[in-house]
């Protein structure tokens, strides 16, 4: 009996510490993935060219999304900074970011009825 309790202890630690780790994770992921380099227009519409599947845009996405992409941005003013999208719908446009991590990415930029930008996130596919 004293053994199935302090299993069950070492259970419930070991999940919580467990949860712990992975909502962490979750919070910092987008940093740790796609955090070091600094977004270059040039370069961004030139990756927009080529046929390569890895993560060729990824790490400018990340500091387009927290440091340059402002909420209330028109949506023309954003595709001149960006190029054209990977897709467009009536309230968003999609880049391609390549494959990251062994999965698709896109930054996907949403906009009001205004045509002004609401958030940005980085999406997996």
């Amino acid at each position: 009996m004293k053994l199935i309790k302090i299993s069950a202890i070492v259970l419930s630690v070991f999940t919580l510490i467990l949860t712990i780790v992975f909502f962490t994770w979750w919070a910092f992921k987008d940093q740790a993935v796609f955090g070091s380099e600094k977004f270059d227009q040039t370069r961004w519409i030139e990756l927009s060219n080529t046929v390569q599947k890895d993560c060729r845009r990824g790490d400018m996405a990340y500091d387009l999304k927290n440091h340059i992409l402002i909420r209330g941005a028109q949506k023309e003013a954003v595709m001149a900074l960006l190029g054209r999208p990977s897709l467009e719908d009536a309230n968003a446009l999609e880049y391609d970011l390549g494959k990251c991590m062994h999965v698709y990415h896109a930054l996907r930029i949403y906009f009001d009825q205004e045509s002004r930008l609401t958030h940005s996130q980085i999406s997996s596919h």
